[in-house]
């Protein structure tokens, strides 16, 4: 009597491949959290310059002079350089005056670059001399670090990561897939805005705004999970739990800039669910929507994409099922009589 062979890899196989997959991710995760915090810099970073030709040419030749860190933009005088920083245009500005330089900041924007603005500014005065910094965009009183904003990312991914994968194998298809994920996105955001503003304060603009935000992430993260899984089956929710969160979160520059991180990391980022969610929340919270439409495209894409091939994915699946339905039943040939 002959033993049928068996189709499970034998153990050794199964050892071997956890030996090899766990370091690899560790890898990759320090990889994509270390080395961008590591390799923090100001590269191209939009900054004002504002003043009388003959003042400010000095002062942007100096800036210009420390190998692309910043972007330098002209301003005629001090309004102008504050309605730009209020537009999101550059993170600050530096006003000449016949006093000497004047900083302005916007700690809104990000606290890490208004901190890094007043160092390299700081350092080009006169030893002794002080510095006078203006925050035009201040940021909340409840968080002045942005560490509360910049938390706020990974528990909105994982929360989109759950929502896409508990669709997926639930069962659900087509329009009940759909229904629960905008459903579980539209509760996220009411619940992430009730927190962050309603009860921390650290988000101070409009309160259906941020929550709407808050929604469209978590939505643009759960729709590309689930839109994954319907492409590619089960292993697709493992490479959007992987781009969203391994990727997306080290990437999106909220606790610092995107244009601190190394090229192409920020530009990458903001092509993600969480940095551009990110970019938009900051923008509705503390700069009235300026800058907003660019990460506010970005997540609909995902959303509207993922949400897509959910639809699609059902339509084809109902399809197939009744051309295998109508097929005629094979009917194994009778045995020849000996």
């Amino acid at each position: 009597m002959t033993t049928p062979p068996t189709t499970a890899p034998p153990q050794g196989r199964q050892i071997a491949m956890v030996a090899v997959l766990v370091p690899v991710l560790v890898t990759l995760a320090l990889w994509a959290f270390a080395w961008p915090a590591a390799r923090t810099a100001p590269r191209d970073l939009p900054l004002g310059v504002a003043g009388p030709a003959a003042a400010a040419g000095p002062l942007a030749e100096q800036l210009q002079s420390q190998r692309g860190a910043f972007e330098v933009h002209r301003y005629a005088d001090e309004a102008a350089a504050r309605d730009a920083i209020e537009g999101r245009a550059v993170y600050g500005a530096v006003v000449a005056t016949p006093q000497g330089p004047k900083l302005l900041t916007a700690s809104a924007a990000s606290p890490v670059v208004a901190q890094l603005l007043q160092q390299a500014v700081q350092s080009k005065a006169p030893e002794g001399e002080a510095v006078p910094t203006v925050d035009v965009v201040p940021a909340p009183e409840a968080d002045p670090r942005g560490a509360a904003l910049g938390s706020s990312v990974l528990p909105l991914a994982i929360a989109g990561v759950a929502a896409g994968a508990l669709v997926t194998l639930s069962g659900l298809r087509g329009i009940r897939a759909a229904a629960a994920l905008v459903a579980a996105a539209a509760l996220v955001g009411a619940v992430a805005a009730a927190l962050t503003h309603s009860w921390l304060g650290v988000l101070t603009g409009n309160w259906w705004a941020e929550a709407g935000v808050l929604g469209l992430s978590t939505l643009a993260v759960s729709a590309a999970v689930a839109g994954f899984a319907a492409l590619l089956g089960p292993a697709g929710i493992g490479v959007g739990a992987l781009s969203m969160v391994l990727l997306g979160n080290p990437f999106s520059g909220v606790t610092s800039a995107p244009q601190l991180l190394p090229e192409p990391v920020g530009f990458i980022g903001q092509l993600l669910p969480p940095g551009a969610g990110g970019s938009l929340l900051r923008s509705v919270s503390f700069f009235d929507g300026a800058r907003a439409f660019g990460p506010a495209l970005t997540l609909a894409l995902w959303a509207v994409l993922g949400l897509t091939a959910v639809l699609l994915s059902a339509r084809l699946r109902g399809r197939r099922a009744p051309a295998t339905a109508e097929r005629p039943a094979v009917r194994p040939e009778a045995a020849p009589v000996g």
